[in-house]
This record gives C-alpha cells, structure tokens and sequence, in this order.
C-alpha cells in the first residue's frame, strides 16, 4: 500500500490562504469605527452598505479571488521586519557554527552534568529533567514578565542542538524555548504587549490583578514541563518514535555540521589565536566606549523600574571572562561571545526597548566577530553568511506565505464581521457562561489575529463595556482576553514567530500539529477553568 504524503508546508499555508478567500464570499463585510456617544468614545459596528459617508470612502472590501496571489507579495511586506530579522540570524549562526563553539560548550555541559548524576538524590531526579526544567522556567519567566516572542527564533538555534546531545528531539528542544515562552506569554503578570496594552483600553490599574494572574502562571509553567518531561522520557527511551526523527538528521550531524571525514574540527592555530585576540581587543573597547557613555540603564519591568550599572557590568564581565576563555582556546572566546550577545540582548530588550531591528544587528556583530577570531577573511565571512541565509530561506519565505491569510481576510472585510457576530452569542447567559464564551472568541480570533497588541485594540474598545452590561468585571475581560491570545498562537499558521521558529527548527508545521494540539486543548481547558474563580470569588483586583 502506498504511504499517502503530507503536502509541503508551502501547499498547507496556500490552501489557508484559499480558504480565507471563500470565506470573503459567504460573509458580509463590516467594519468597527469609533464614534462619540454621550461624550464617550465607543466602537461600533456597521456593515458595508450601512457605513457612515466619512467611514465609506476610506472601506473598500470585496470578496477575494485573484488577490491570493497579490497576498503574498503584500505578506512579505508586512512580515518583512521578522523575515530579514531570520536571514540575518540565521547568517550569523551559520559563521559562529564555523568555530564548533557551540559544539565545544554543549560538550563542556554534558560533562558538568555528568559529574552531577554521581549525587544520589540528583540521579535520581534526573539531571536532564532539572535542565529541561530549569531552561522552560528562564522562558516563561521571560515571556510573563516582558513578552518575549520573536527573540525565541535565535533562542531555538542554541537550544535545539543541546536537546539533540542530550539524546531528545528538535521539538523538546523547541519546547524548551519557544513553548514555554508563550506559556509565559499566555500567562502574564506584565506583559506589556497584551495586559498593559488591554488593562490600559479596558481603563483598570495597569498590572493590576497581579496575584492571581501569578497564581495562573504557575500552574501553567507546572502543566507545560510536566507534558515536556513525559514527552522527552518517550524520546530519551526510543528516539525513533520521534515524529521528527528523520527531519533531526540535520541537527545530529549531518550536511554541513560535519568534516569531510566525519568528524569535527576545532579552529585553534596560532594565527587564529592572533586574530581572536584582536577581536577581544576591539570588542573590549566598544563595550567599555558603551559603559562609560551609558554608565547606568533603566530597566523596565511592568509598572516598576530600576536603574542599574549594567552596561559596565557586562564589560567588565566580558573583558575578565573572555581573556581567560582566549586563554584556553578560540571556541571558549566565542562562546563568551555568545553568552555576551544574550545579557545584551535582554539588557537592551527591558532597558532600551529593543526590538528586532536591534536584536539582528547585535547577532550580525556577534556573527561578524566569530568570523574574524577564527581566522576568516572578510570575503569568506560574507560567503558564509550567504550560505546560512540560504539555508534559512525556506523559514523565511513561509513567514511571508503566513501573512497573506490575514491580508486576504482584512481586504474582504469580513474580520470585524467575524467578531460582531461572535459578540452577539452573549446576550442573554449568565456570568460564567459570558466569561467563557468571550474566552472561546478571543481565542477564535486569535487564530486569525495572532498579534496580541493588534487584537487587544480591536477587541478591548468592544468587550470592556460589554462586560459592565453582563456584570463581569474587566480585569475578568481582560484575562479571556490573555488566555485567548496566548494558547493558540503555538499552533496557528497565522503567527509569524511560529512559523519562522519551525523553519528555523527544520520541522515540518503539519508534524508540529500533530505534536502539539492536544497540549493546545489542555491548555484550553485549564484556561477556561482558571477564569470561573474571577467571576465566583472575590480576587484581588477583580
């Protein structure tokens, strides 16, 4: 019997994009616009044919046929942040990977861990599992406190070939960084981008509520590791039971991560010893030219901020850690490198708002610098970064793809048709049942509007009074709205930082659906049932 074949990734996204379009045809468009009622500002909704003069002029939707294609030239413009951001990292891990610096650390780490396992009470624990552990609790901290999404993508190209080593999979290695990100990002205690955004439209104390929404992250960091572990145990017992087994050739060595003969080599020649000490040199004096212009940094976190020295720190960390890595071989340095790269990034993520822009041009440096301490000439330094955003281009390209499925339904008009008519379902219903039905609207809406910030700006203006008329409270609207932004995003094709850390990842999103939705339907649940205390107890904040 012939084994039926899954259509590429490309085809999967297409048809998305198609079936967008159908549904252009059978729904009616509409638009919210913001009008002033009794000296208030409220949305409200009409459909087409029934748009104000000053409204009409500026909607043109109308069902979608040969735009499909015009779709796609339209989602690499709007996903053209992520997808340059994906080229450029994918370049400079591709240099760095040169040095086998990465290579040489997770080496190092296994060994540590091993010596660990002679502990009675550590082996019997396992010390996979604290590291599994210890890795998802950092990223869900990171995405509860500052949202991080996009900056998972360069996060996954270090962790997955540690999770390969350490005799597990691409997606446990995923898992690790990605999911437990947006477990964090779902439960939020400050997430800027979705709670300070809906809290601040909704018109309630920014960050308020924080107990319980801590309560929440706790239980879903607890359920995210537990699904991992039992998971990871699977894989750890017979790596071909992975789905991904065939995809991880890539990751266990083959192509391009292997010497002709096999075997790996370590670039550590006297002369590029030379090099490496120049590049220490010149970093160096950046990052003290840095400290000295940035001597303190504020750093943000939700409705509190400190001012700390850490640009300083971090040069003098970096100027007394790397000269005794340089001392001990060139992958060492790198690797200090790299470690430098990740305290600035999230010393420039909370302290000076950076974003992908930014965080790109700080892995081209770090890409750039490994390419030199290693002896490379600058020609040969722009060959392989042509050679790793060659081998990142299919990630690239299927962002873009994914974009045009919300283009096509926003320029057929029929998103806020969507909407409205899901708004509709809740008249009538007790408060339990408007709370979770608000939760499964924000959580269908999700699917085609994975922005949080964007989706917080369209729904907000519309459920907050809702909710006053129902009898639930706002911060309760904006919790369906926090747990209906968060789950879905780790399996719908409509969210670009998926997409792009599947590609980034090499594994195939139709497989990744099949790992996944039954984790995605757990979290559901337990979202839906963390939500009935806000409306039958008395919470802080609520």
């Amino acid at each position: 019997m012939k084994k039926r074949k899954v259509p590429h990734t490309f085809v999967i996204v297409f048809c998305c994009i198609l079936l967008a379009a159908m549904m252009t045809w059978f729904i009616k468009p509409g638009k919210y616009v913001q009008e002033q009622v009794d000296g208030e500002q409220v949305m409200t909704f009409y459909y087409q044919d029934e748009l104000p003069e000053a409204y009409a002029a500026e909607f043109h939707a109308e069902p979608q046929t040969w735009q499909v294609f015009a779709a796609l030239f339209k989602g690499f413009e709007r996903q053209s942040g992520i997808i340059v951001f994906i080229l450029i990292v994918g370049g400079a891990f591709w240099i760095m990977n040169k040095s086998q610096a990465i290579d040489t650390g997770i080496m190092a780490f296994l060994g540590f861990t091993q010596k660990l396992e002679r502990r009675k009470w550590i082996r019997k624990i396992g010390v996979n599992n604290i590291v599994i552990t210890m890795i998802m609790i950092l990223f869900s901290l990171f995405g509860s406190v500052f949202g991080m999404s996009e900056e998972t993508i360069a996060f996954t190209l270090i962790i997955i070939p540690l999770a390969i080593s350490m005799g597990y999979d691409s997606i446990v290695g995923v898992c690790m960084v990605y999911v437990a990100a947006h477990i964090g990002f779902s439960g939020a205690m400050l997430n800027p981008f979705t709670i300070g955004i809906a809290q601040g439209i909704a018109g309630i104390p920014l960050f308020s509520g924080i107990g319980y929404r801590f309560i929440c992250w706790v239980i879903l960091t607890i359920i995210g590791i537990v699904f991992v572990l039992i998971y990871a145990k699977k894989v750890k017992k017979n790596p071909k039971l992975s789905i991904v087994y065939e995809d991880d050739e890539y990751w266990r060595g083959s192509g391009e991560r292997k010497t002709e003969n096999g075997k790996r080599k370590t670039e550590n020649s006297q002369n590029t010893k030379k090099h490496s000490w120049w590049v220490y040199g010149i970093v160096s004096a950046v990052l003290v030219y840095c400290a000295i212009r940035y001597p303190m940094t504020e750093m943000q976190i939700g409705n509190s901020a400190s001012t700390l020295p850490l640009l300083p720190i971090g040069a003098g960390l970096f100027v007394i850690i790397g000269f005794f890595a340089l001392r001990k071989s060139v992958p060492y340095f790198i690797l200090t490198l790299l470690f430098g790269t990740v305290y600035y990034l999230i010393v420039g993520v909370l302290g000076y708002g950076w974003y992908i822009m930014e965080i790109a041009t700080l892995f081209l440096f770090m890409g750039v610098c490994s390419g030199f301490a290693i002896g490379k000439s600058a020609s040969d330094i722009a060959k392989l970064f042509l050679e790793g955003m060659g081998d990142i281009l299919s990630a690239a390209i299927v962002v873009g793809l994914a974009a045009g499925i919300v283009i096509v339904l926003q320029e057929g008009g029929v998103i806020d048709t969507i909407l409205y008519g899901l708004s509709k379902s809740m008249s009538n219903l007790g408060v339990i049942a408007s709370t979770e039905i608000m939760y499964g609207i924000q959580t269908l809406i999700n699917i085609v509007i994975p922005s949080g910030s964007a989706k917080a700006a369209i729904t907000m203006p519309i459920m907050a009074p809702f909710s006053d008329l129902i009898g639930i409270s706002r911060q309760t609207t904006v919790m369906a709205f926090q747990f209906g932004d968060g789950f879905t995003n780790m399996i719908t094709p409509t969210s670009g930082v998926l997409i792009a850390t599947l590609g980034v990842a090499r594994i195939p999103w139709e497989k990744w659906v099949r790992f996944i939705w039954k984790f995605i339907l757990i979290l559901i649940v337990i979202g839906a049932l963390l939500l009935i205390p806000t409306v039958t107890m008395s919470l802080n904040g609520f």
